[in-house]
């Protein structure tokens, strides 16, 4: 794309295009050369280059209240505020508060105590594939969702029968935190207010049926939590509750997908992670350097932040393309190839700073076992092409995927 007249909010939105969705890199890549770039009369400035994103993402001038932006009409800025936000979309203190009492039940120790129910639910579902006998896996639906979902439903202490009846409201709410570009769809805010409403019921019978029955999952340790003598109120629980259920599988769905896809169009790669399954961490990370599940996320300027020589005025929207700084050439030799064996951790896959994804451990561990577990037992994997994407251009995977293969071997 080179040679072209520099990218605008045209451009932006092509992202959300199906033929992009499918493969987004060379548009991004073109934005990455271009950033940064700044649209509706600099009221939102666009980042791609890994340097300038990792600054941003670390800046404490570098909002994550993104309802306070000069791209949020006034009424929808004041509705946002008289709801109660979870703490991804606050800033310090509040964001500190609520993230302090959540953060312990995410650290690495405690999260590698989960690993022998993540081992044993993933053996499960491989093994009901082999039991259908036509010798082929949808990998979404039968592996990379039911998964993680089913990881943090009984983390949160969800009751095995109800995820299904949330299924839909999940979706709606990844859905709606795309960027608009600044156009607004009302319909899509009235899904995403229902389904908010709809989770919001949803929890508050469930801390209900804690507060009497109380049971060794993260729900009964949040109600209880105390920080400072500060407890979580009831609207900063259901919040709470739906962040972790959301981002719990949102993203950990489009982490495996992206990871099998990218092995299984990359043969040789794909041998490697056979021969020496315990790559499969390492395939994990190239995976979030590669082709990360979440693609963009945004920030809003506030009390002068510079970034170069750029100084987006207070309330700007800093939109920052996490996957084009994954294969910014200036930081990562190879960008364009996939390559299990690179060791590049200093991705920004799952932001930095403050704000660096809470449940980072738990979607690595889910994600590595599911896929060595693919690679010590599923024999003669292949792709059936084509592969459906999800229309969400921001949590961005497959949304329909089939693994054939010769045979899924009994576990060892």
């Amino acid at each position: 794309m080179s040679g072209q007249a520099p990218p605008g909010l045209a451009d932006l939105a092509s992202l959300a295009d199906p033929a992009v969705i499918a493969d987004p890199y060379p548009l991004l890549a073109w934005f990455r050369e271009a950033s940064p770039f700044a649209e509706l009369d600099g009221a939102l400035v666009v980042f791609g280059r890994y340097e300038e994103c990792s600054r941003i993402l670390r800046d404490p001038r570098a909002s994550s209240e993104r309802d306070r932006s000069r791209l949020v009409p006034p009424e929808l800025q004041a509705q946002a505020q008289e709801r109660t936000r979870s703490f991804l979309s606050l800033d310090p203190p509040d964001h500190t508060r609520l993230r302090r009492l959540v953060a312990k039940a995410f650290t690495p120790r405690v999260v590698a105590t989960l690993a022998p129910r993540i081992t044993r639910v993933t053996n499960d579902l491989l093994a009901a594939a082999q039991a259908s006998g036509d010798h082929q896996l949808e990998l979404v639906s039968q592996l990379a969702y039911p998964l993680p979902v089913r990881i943090i439903s009984e983390l949160l202490g969800v009751p095995p029968e109800d995820p299904a009846r949330f299924a839909g409201w999940s979706a709606k709410l990844a859905h709606s935190v795309q960027p608009s570009f600044g156009a607004f769809d009302p319909a899509e805010l009235a899904d995403a207010e229902q389904a908010g409403l709809e989770f919001g019921e949803y929890f508050t019978e469930l801390i209900g049926a804690r507060r009497s029955q109380p049971g060794d999952d993260l729900l009964t340790k949040l109600i209880r939590a105390e920080d400072a003598g500060q407890r979580l109120t009831v609207d900063e629980l259901i919040a709470t509750c739906v962040l972790l259920l959301v981002a719990g599988h949102e993203t950990t769905v489009g982490l495996i997908a992206n990871a099998m896809l990218a092995l299984l169009r990359n043969p040789g790669q794909l041998a490697a992670l056979a021969a020496e399954p315990r790559l499969a961490a390492d395939a994990v990370e190239e995976t979030l350097r590669y082709d990360p599940p979440v693609q963009l996320t945004g920030r809003v300027a506030r009390g002068g932040l510079t970034i170069g020589a750029i100084e987006p005025p207070d309330g700007a929207v800093l939109l920052l393309l996490l996957a084009a700084t994954g294969r910014d050439p200036a930081v990562f030799a190879r960008p364009d190839t996939f390559d299990i064996r690179r060791g590049a951790r200093e991705h920004l896959a799952f932001a930095a700073g403050p704000h660096f994804c809470l449940g980072a451990p738990l979607a690595r561990l889910e994600a590595s076992i599911a896929l060595e577990a693919i690679a010590r037992r599923v024999a003669g994997p292949g792709l059936a092409e084509p592969v459906a994407y999800k229309p969400n251009f921001n949590l961005r995977g497959p949304q329909h995927m089939v693994v054939t293969f010769d045979e899924i071997l009994p576990r060892a």
